[in-house]
């Protein structure tokens, strides 16, 4: 709860500030809303969004599922793009934020004003050193991080409302500004919905809560398909973390619009982006004040830890896997260093700025949790839950129009996310191309029928004909051309023949059957693509039985470039050249690589 919270808690350190900029006056009905909102909609689709992928892959794995083939891995690209937007902004703005928090204290030195960029450098460094040394080392920072920021926090909003309670003039005076200022009370919630959009940052914190759901310990008879017990920890860290929170932002946009005047809250002003910091100081004086700075400095940079997470559990878990990466991907150290590079770059870029980031971090937000929408509403159908449907469908119209608005209104945050789903798409497809005369095959697994045929062969060679699946009558034809072109002595080739599944995966496992077509011998499989299964299968089958396995092709009469784009896109094409090319990379001895003949 704690990792996923120095993302979501950390709000504190500026979203009191934020919803007193954006509503005035009517900030507290506007947080209601929020609150409303995320124990309502929010909560229930993420705690759908655990049950349902329970292995940190989060709401984007459930549409990956629901959306397959090519459509369905753009879609996730797309939505890998908004993560990145996220969980990179997340590290960037709120390591600006703490450096803001750093320089504003009156204890700081005047010349360190005007360094906002090198200081955000630095802590960001020091966050890609803590994932350097570890991930049990982050997890024990976050927690006593989160612990003393919201004792606190508690510390300054009972304080502030004890003020309140004192002094009941200043509610009055609150509630008698808001009337004259907005009227009715229909009026006051129509304007807090307008101005809904502007606190979404509120919302952070759920896509990051599912994602470190492998964290969990869960109960001893958890299996990999139904870890109940792990479910069952992330709906309590969900719920236990948004319960907190709503009592804890509903009480701070009480206190600061109530308790800090509204110039402060102005760009200049004492209380920008630090409203609780400015009670802090005002209540409880500059000792305390300074140890609210030093906490909410520390969860803020540490909030990009959360992120960091985020990013290190999703990229290796889809990015490598559909050959959208290198294999480096996978390894934890260099993902750090490549993230934390990306975060320098992009504090250059805005002068280390919180309100130039505030768009960008709103928008993927806003997107992830509008996809989690989607992807539970779409599950539900699919399950035939009726009532679950309309509900999730209800909660997916209203994160849709926050989402847009959002976007409207601050479109920079689109721009941003754009730049970053580009990146992703062009070095996922440069990539896969690169990758794409690699052997896919995770696992391969014998049926006992094929087991069998490799027992009665162990240390012969074996003759493979490649027959397109489909086509029964052509085994003999298929044979009589092989033994006259390639003049084939074995009386008994096995036939192999790869059914093209979904060609848009890039890993698979691969299941081989022994089945008897027509009186012949034919190892069968599924497959996302011909050649790189074929050049599996003959490695193995060199492995398993001792001999040199030779297969034989006839060449294709279609133009070669077509046939190239088949094979990257559909899996087919030429597959002699190929199946023989990813030998050669996979085996570089010569005198051990499988036979490939073609004519």
């Amino acid at each position: 709860m704690c990792l996923s919270g120095v993302d979501y808690f950390s709000t504190l350190g500026y979203q009191p500030a934020i919803a007193a900029l954006a509503a005035g006056l009517l900030a507290p009905l506007a947080t209601i809303l929020l609150v409303i909102v995320t124990l309502a909609g929010a909560l229930p689709i993420y705690r759908r969004v655990a049950r349902e992928s329970p292995h940190g892959a989060g709401s984007i794995a459930m549409l990956a599922k629901l959306l397959p083939r090519w459509g369905g891995k753009l879609v996730v690209l797309a939505l890998l793009g908004f993560a990145a937007t996220d969980f990179m902004i997340t590290m960037t703005l709120s390591a600006a934020d703490a450096t803001a928090h750093f320089v504003e204290n009156p204890f700081v030195p005047k010349a360190l004003h005007g360094q906002e960029v090198v200081i955000t450098l630095v802590l960001l460094a020091a966050l890609g050193a803590v994932f350097l040394r570890g991930f049990a080392e982050a997890i024990r920072i976050a927690t006593y991080l989160v612990a003393a920021f919201l004792v606190l926090n508690v510390t300054v909003i009972v304080v502030a409302f004890m003020h309140l309670f004192s002094e009941p003039l200043v509610i009055t005076d609150w509630w008698g500004a808001l009337t004259t200022q907005h009227g009715s009370p229909l009026v006051m919630i129509g304007i807090a919905l307008l101005v809904f959009p502007k606190l979404a940052l509120g919302l952070s914190g759920f896509e990051t809560g599912v994602a470190v759901m492998p964290q969990i310990k869960g109960q001893s008879g958890d299996t990999e398909h139904e870890p109940r017990g792990r479910i069952r920890g992330a709906h309590r860290l969900l719920t236990s973390s948004a319960l907190l929170m709503s009592v804890l932002l509903i009480a701070s946009s009480i206190t600061t619009v109530m308790l800090i005047p509204a110039a402060e809250f102005q760009a200049g002003g004492a209380a920008n982006g630090r409203a609780l910091a400015y009670l802090g100081y005002a209540y409880l004086g500059d000792g305390f004040g300074t140890a609210y700075d030093i906490a909410t400095i520390a969860i803020l940079w540490f909030a990009g830890a959360s992120a960091m997470a985020g990013l290190l559990n999703l990229v290796p878990r889809y990015l490598p896997r559909l050959g959208m990466a290198p294999q480096w991907a996978r390894a934890i150290r260099p993902l750090t260093l490549v993230f934390t590079g990306v975060a320098f770059l992009i504090t250059v870029l805005f002068q280390a700025d919180v309100n130039a980031q505030g768009g960008a971090y709103a928008t993927g937000v806003l997107v992830l949790i509008t996809s989690a929408a989607v992807a539970v509403t779409l599950s539900a159908r699919r399950q035939k839950q009726k009532k679950a449907t309309i509900g999730f469908g209800i909660i997916t119209v209203v994160f849709l129009y926050t989402t847009v608005t959002n976007i409207v209104e601050r479109p920079e945050g689109i721009k941003i996310a754009g730049c970053f789903i580009l990146g992703i798409l062009v070095t996922s497809f440069v990539s896969r191309v690169a990758r794409s005369t690699e052997l896919r095959a995770a696992t391969i697994t014998f049926d006992a029928q094929a087991e069998q045929w490799l027992a009665e062969r162990s240390g012969e060679r074996i003759d493979l004909i490649a027959h397109e699946p489909g086509h029964a009558s052509r085994y003999p034809l298929k044979l009589l051309h092989a033994q006259q072109a390639h003049h084939l002595s074995d009386l008994e080739p096995w036939f192999i023949e790869v059914t093209i599944g979904d060609s848009s995966d890039f890993e698979e496992e691969l299941l081989v059957r022994g089945e008897i077509h027509d009186g012949y011998r034919v190892l069968a499989l599924r497959s996302s693509s011909t050649p790189n299964a074929l050049a599996a299968v003959l490695m193995e089958l060199r492995n398993r039985t001792g001999g040199v396995p030779h297969v034989y092709f006839r060449w294709t009469e279609e133009n070669p470039f077509a046939n190239l784009v088949r094979f990257l896109l559909l899996g087919e094409g030429e597959v002699a050249a190929v199946t023989r090319e990813v030998l050669r990379k996979a085996e570089p001895n010569h005198t051990c690589r499988p036979w490939v003949h073609v004519a």
